[in-house]
């Protein structure tokens, strides 16, 4: 259970190794992150830094090899895996480079997918799905397939599926790194905004120097370590 005054992600003593051949590949090498509710942070580090291998196990969607990983209050590396699966739904919500829409499916469908899997009846949730579209700008966009729409609304389609089962964390990996600078930057404060309003912490991997200083905070990786954190202050997002 988690209390008010608790951090929604504790990370303590994280490692992750990897065998390839006969070799080790050290991914994190002792990783300790305390992150509140709400706070937008940004990881960055050049490739090969562990920030992805971090996402990916803050996520649950990868098991560390050694340490501790608490959302929520709930430990995920003593969760079992189909309780797992339930834990993300209930709690998570994911933004990815390629924008992971199914093909066949048209903007509302794919929103809606996080609430077919919850069991909402479909009235309920294709007026969550409208509502959640609405707001991302896409009023006029909901039932085009992903090859009728920009790449800034195929993104606008992924924030809107993050978003619509009101998660505690939204984990985005290089949301921006298929879109040009305007787009870029539309659709970062579309996801700050929306995600502020949502009361949901983000916590986003990026390459790119201009889109990580928009947080609340960076962490910065270099050989899966943590080697500094930056603080920055935006007033027109509080």
């Amino acid at each position: 259970m988690l209390n008010s005054s608790d951090p929604l992600v504790r990370i303590k003593e994280l490692k992750k190794y990897y065998r390839v051949g006969d070799e080790r590949i050290e991914a994190l090498r002792g990783i300790d992150l305390e992150i509140p509710q709400g706070e937008f942070i940004s990881i960055v580090g050049t490739s090969g830094s562990g920030k992805s291998t971090l996402l990916n196990i803050m996520s649950g969607l990868e098991r560390p090899t050694k340490g501790e990983v608490v959302i929520a209050g709930a430990r995920l590396q003593k969760v079992k895996e189909r309780r797992l699966s339930d834990f993300r739904r209930e709690n998570i919500g994911f933004i990815f480079q390629s924008y992971n829409l199914l093909v066949q499916l048209t903007a509302l469908e794919n929103t809606v997918l996080p609430l077919i899997f919850r069991g909402v009846g479909k009235k309920d949730r294709e007026k969550r799905g409208r509502e959640i579209l609405e707001i991302v700008g896409l009023s006029d966009r909901m039932y085009n397939k992903p090859n009728q729409m920009s790449g800034g609304q195929q993104q606008r389609v992924s924030i809107a599926r993050a978003l619509i089962n009101r998660p505690k964390i939204i984990f985005a990996d290089e949301p921006t790194g298929n879109l040009d600078s305007k787009t870029t930057e539309e659709i970062l404060e579309l996801l700050i905004t929306t995600a502020r309003a949502h009361h949901s912490t983000l916590v986003m991997v990026t390459h790119d120097p201009a889109v990580a200083k928009r947080a609340d905070r960076s962490i910065h990786l270099q050989d899966g370590m943590i080697i500094r954190e930056e603080r920055y202050h935006h007033e027109e997002n509080r």
